[in-house]
């Protein structure tokens, strides 16, 4: 039996201490045993000395270490974390991470493709795993994202990606997840945000909306043939939405082209619809409720969408939503996206100080995520049976003052916690002290 304490464990020291990407490690131990960490299930629930077996990729149990006893000869690993913090890994929903790398520089950017009707276009085999910028991400507590991609009226088909491994393969959680629309706006606005004009109809809005019909009539023509004559790569890729395995994320903001969206899931009888954005989601639960629709709210950390909304308007965002019983979770599209991921457990922390309790926070980048996305039966939470895709702060994960990720763990194996900055940040620390 190999005694591990988080205080010292160094996984950066199988690799190369120059290097910039790390590495996938390879897992020796079989059983781990991760004793007295303050545990925040995802599912609500709170163990303050909890006890976390692990076996062959899996969590085995997750008990009150106080009322249950271990042999530790039984486990290869045995990890002490006293007045540590265990979570489930956080999920990053709705973001282009291991499409782009710099967004100044067009050939990093992978995804947005040209035309307008694009579902057939895939993020699966687009996703880089050696993005530089998707090892900062996963330092704090995200360990998993939905790959989107972006453009055009459908931008394409999303994945739900691991940040680790040697290539897409290794990294799919779950391929083709869903499609994505991005419904057009009723109104424009002018300006901008330091000098903002009036906001004018956009006369081409029936045209797009009929387009939109036009497609999906199409699309369920043709995915009621099983064996069509000739096959249409575009709406082949539309089978799933009809069929209910796949989810159509339909990406709108505002009371006025919700309520078309709601007509439009009830007039193709979509299973699985999903409003990303949802600003004015509040205001029309009740028929979102009636309707079978979930929620990704946009970042909380924005600026209010009209004049005489409160300035923490984004910030009551989760709390009203938590209040009408929609499902819901928080997702960080916007500004310099990939690069700011690294702030979403912060952006749970600002719902948590504006309304939520701390666990709804934390299920609301966790289990509220896997949920919507479908795949709750293998992540999301702490408990026994799902995969061990979880990681341990020593402090609070969602405060950016305490959170600091030292250990962490994606389908049962270890990954290193290094990243360019942190390589930087050793390069410099000491250059200006004092001889």
């Amino acid at each position: 039996m190999k005694a591990l304490y988080i205080l010292f464990i160094a996984l950066a020291a199988t690799i190369s201490a120059n290097a910039q990407v790390p590495s996938p490690l390879t897992q020796k131990h079989k059983r781990i045993l991760i004793l007295n960490a303050s545990a925040h299930i995802g599912n609500g629930e709170f163990i303050q000395n909890s006890a976390v077996g692990i076996e062959n990729g899996k969590i085995l149990f997750v008990k009150n270490a106080l009322t249950n006893t271990y042999m530790a000869s039984e486990w290869d690993t045995v990890i002490t974390a006293i007045g540590k913090h265990i979570y489930p890994g956080f999920i990053a929903a709705n973001l282009t991470i291991g499409l782009t790398e710099i967004d100044a520089v067009r050939a990093t950017r992978d995804f947005d493709e040209t035309g307008t009707m694009n579902p057939n276009v895939r993020s699966l085999i687009a996703y880089n795993t050696d993005s530089k910028v998707m090892y900062t991400i996963r330092t704090n507590g995200i360990l998993v994202t939905q790959s989107t991609p972006r453009g055009g009226i459908i931008s394409g088909t999303s994945s739900i990606m691991a940040l680790d491994g040697w290539n897409w393969e290794d990294a799919v959680y779950k391929a083709d997840d869903g499609v994505h629309l991005n419904w057009p706006r009723k109104y424009q606005s002018a300006g901008w945000w330091a000098e903002p004009a009036p906001s004018s109809q956009n006369e081409k809005y029936n045209k797009t909306r009929d387009e939109i019909y036009a497609f999906f009539d199409q699309a369920l023509a043709y995915s009621s043939e099983k064996d069509p004559v000739e096959t249409n790569l575009r709406l082949e890729a539309m089978r799933g939405i009809f069929a209910g395995s796949q989810r159509l994320f339909i990406h709108v903001d505002y009371a006025p082209e919700m309520n078309d969206v709601i007509d439009f899931s009830r007039r193709f009888n979509l299973k699985f619809p999903v409003i990303v954005g949802g600003y004015d989601a509040h205001l029309l639960a009740a028929v979102l409720l009636e309707n079978n629709f979930s929620v990704m709210l946009g970042r909380p950390h924005e600026l209010p969408k009209f004049d005489e909304d409160y300035t923490y308007s984004c910030y009551q965002s989760a709390f009203k939503l938590k209040q009408t019983g929609v499902p819901f979770c928080i997702q960080a599209e916007g500004e310099m996206e990939v690069m700011n991921a690294r702030n979403l457990p912060f952006l749970a922390g600002t719902a948590w100080a504006y309304g939520l309790t701390e666990e709804e926070a934390v299920a609301s980048i966790s289990l509220n995520v896997a949920k919507i996305l479908g795949i709750d039966d293998r992540i999301g939470s702490l408990e026994a049976g799902k995969d061990a895709t979880l990681f341990i702060s020593d402090g609070n994960a969602l405060d950016m003052k305490s959170n600091n990720v030292s250990f962490a763990m994606i389908k049962g194996n270890y990954i290193d916690l290094d990243n360019h900055q942190k390589q930087l940040s050793r390069k410099y620390e000491h250059k200006y002290d004092l001889e």
